[in-house]
């Protein structure tokens, strides 16, 4: 049986996550592919910790360029994250004539058409399955399995830690947001710096990613409306469940003719929809297709064993083309020619959607007349009402909660500018977008 060696630099728990799939299913592996698989060598500046997988630790090394200049490995694989020295060494190892597996999103957002490029040149692969979703395979569907359709709109949860965080608040009304970001870091379902993932560019990363794979847009992470979910109040989802609806961090692409919203951002979604039905770490992706429908991608989008699956199959996919001798049957994006730039990324003022809106208001009459007058004045009308008594105290701001019919984003944004300098509003109203087609 022939052999293939591999490499990885970065032995966290992602790399540790290969290790054990390559020796628990070495078997089934080697009987689906006909060839085994050489853990040749490993990389990372601590070689000392236990990382949970028995292996041959003569492997082990601190210098990555072991692993990018040892001309017995075919397949480097990427797992230490960051922009450097991560995309030296990529670039390193694909100019080495070696393929590259990666899960580095935030790298490939950022400096991926360079190092797709320097792959080309060199006749060498990238693949990067586990850059996005996990263990989803959401890449390669969309590359290869789904290459027929237009995509009319899709709309992903990309992030494991704040759909936990999002999904306790909701099943514990009440919860603040720092109390479950605890619990979370508690579960190791949130980093000790969780700020990649709470202020949305850790999902930013992917959709951009999803973005060329879909539509053939190159756009910047800068150039893509983001939020994170840091300004929900207990109070928030409270409401959304009065609604029907319930909130997750959503990333949005929908298509109008030739051009395309992309955004992310805290998004109500109505009870019923499928992606509201993905809870705690798991990942989803609703997508249309003008051939194919509706369709739903679920499962496990981070964690050691479904992210290393990913990793494996990516492996499997690169070995192959190089036992026939071949590189860049697939494009790393999907598109033979260059990608488009963002110009037809639409900005986000011209966005057209419904609204939630949270005001800490006055009690006393007039108030509300004043409110939903500046809401007429910015062609902005009104779906529903919602105020809430006052304390018991019988002091201070109530909150008032309106649901708007479909407006313009810019509108919207001025309304809400005008409403916050009110003597009568505590402060700037606060807004979650609803992605909800049934609402006007």
């Amino acid at each position: 049986m022939d052999e293939i060696a591999i490499g990885i630099i970065g032995f966290g728990t992602i790399g540790s996550g290969v290790v054990h799939i390559l020796k628990e299913n070495r078997a089934i592996l080697e009987a689906r592919t006909g060839f085994g698989i050489k853990l040749k060598r490993i990389a990372d500046l601590d070689i000392e910790s236990d990382r949970g997988v028995v292996f041959d630790k003569s492997i082990l090394t601190r210098d990555a360029y072991d692993v990018l200049r040892d001309p017995e490995i075919s397949v480097v694989i990427e797992l230490m994250g960051g922009y450097e020295p991560a995309r030296t060494f990529i670039i390193e190892a694909l100019r080495n004539g070696k393929s590259v597996v990666t899960a580095n999103k935030a790298l490939l957002a950022e400096h991926g058409l360079e190092i797709f490029d320097i792959a080309a040149e060199n006749s060498a692969d990238i693949a990067f399955e586990a850059a996005v979703a996990g263990g989803i395979p959401i890449l390669r569907s969309f590359r290869e399995g789904l290459i027929a359709n237009k995509f009319d709109k899709i709309l992903a949860i990309l992030n494991g830690t704040c759909n936990f965080i999002l999904s306790e608040m909701t099943e514990n009304p009440g919860a603040a947001f720092k109390e479950v970001l605890k619990n979370a870091q508690e579960l190791g379902y949130a980093e000790a710096d969780p700020t990649l993932d709470i202020e949305g560019m850790d999902s930013a990363h992917k959709l951009a990613l999803v973005l060329a794979l879909t539509h053939g847009i190159h756009a910047s992470v800068k150039t893509i409306h983001v939020e994170g979910i840091t300004q929900i109040e207990p109070f928030d989802l409270v409401m959304a469940r009065e609604f029907s609806y319930k909130i997750k961090l959503l990333a949005l692409i929908i298509r109008h003719g030739e051009r395309v919203e992309v955004r992310l951002h805290p998004t109500m979604l109505p009870e019923s929809h499928p992606l509201a039905q993905v809870d705690g770490v798991f990942n989803g992706i609703y997508l249309r297709g003008d051939m194919v429908g509706e369709q739903l991608f679920y499962g496990r989008g981070a964690g050691r064993e479904p992210t290393a699956s990913a990793v494996i199959g990516d492996v499997i996919e690169l070995i192959r083309s190089k036992r026939i001798g071949t590189s860049g049957r697939v494009p790393p994006l999907g598109y033979s020619g260059s990608l488009m730039s963002d110009d037809s990324v639409m900005d986000m003022n011209e966005v057209v959607t419904n609204y939630y809106i949270r005001i800490q208001a006055a009690d006393r009459p007039g108030v509300l007349s004043r409110i939903a007058g500046i809401m007429a004045d910015h062609n902005i009308s009104i779906h529903s009402v919602v105020q809430k008594r006052r304390d018991h105290s019988g002091a201070g701001a109530v909150p008032v909660v309106f649901i708007t019919h479909s407006a313009r984003e810019a509108d919207l944004q001025s309304a809400r500018q005008e409403i916050g300098n009110l003597d009568v509003v505590d402060a700037p109203p606060t807004i979650i977008r609803i992605e909800d087609e049934d609402l006007d």
